[in-house]
C-alpha cells in the first residue's frame, strides 16, 4: 500500500484535459514539420512575416511588441530575425521616438516574398482544414482563444 495521498482531482476530467493538451502538443509539432516540408519555412518565420505584413504596422513594430504579439521568447525571435535579415526580408531600424530601441519592418523583398507565399498558404489551409465546416473552424478559433487566455492566467503554487 502506498503512503501517497489520494489525488484531489477528478481522474476522468484529468484524462480529458491531458488528452487535449497532448493533442495541442502534437498539432504544434505537426504544424512545424509540415511548414518546413511543404513551405520551406518554420511557423515562427511564417508568423513574423504575417505580423509585419499587416497594414497597421506598415512602418514596422518594436522588437518587444513583436515578441508579445507572437508569444515567443526574445531568443527565439532574435534567431529568426537574424535569418530573415540575412535573406533580406526584414530590417531593424532605429526607432525615432526611442533611439535605444529598434523597429522591425519588412523590406520590399519581404513584402514581395509574403505576397508570393499567399497561394501556398491558401493551399496549406485548405488541405489542413478539409472536411471541417466553417462554423466548426470559427468555434475552434473561439475555443483556442479561451484556452490561450486561460494559459496566460496560470499561477501554480506549491
Amino acid at each position: 500500500m502506498s503512503d501517497a495521498p489520494a489525488p484531489n482531482y477528478d481522474q476522468s476530467l484529468y484524462s480529458v484535459h491531458n488528452r487535449l493538451f497532448f493533442r495541442l502538443f502534437q498539432v504544434g509539432n505537426t504544424l512545424d514539420r509540415q511548414c518546413l516540408n511543404e513551405l520551406g519555412i518554420s511557423p515562427v518565420h511564417w508568423s513574423v512575416l504575417g505580423a509585419l505584413s499587416r497594414p497597421k504596422v506598415q512602418d514596422g513594430m518594436s522588437f518587444s511588441d513583436l515578441t508579445e504579439y507572437l508569444r515567443v521568447s526574445r531568443q527565439n525571435l532574435d534567431g529568426v530575425l537574424k535569418r530573415l535579415e540575412r535573406d533580406g526580408l526584414v530590417q531593424r531600424v532605429m526607432n525615432t521616438q526611442d533611439r535605444r530601441a529598434k523597429i522591425v519592418a519588412l523590406t520590399p523583398a519581404g513584402h514581395e516574398n509574403w505576397e508570393k507565399l499567399q497561394q501556398k498558404f491558401f493551399d496549406f489551409y485548405q488541405q489542413a482544414l478539409e472536411g471541417i465546416p466553417l462554423d466548426d473552424t470559427v468555434t475552434m478559433i473561439h475555443l483556442l482563444n479561451k484556452v490561450n487566455e486561460g494559459l496566460k492566467r496560470i499561477k501554480i503554487t506549491d
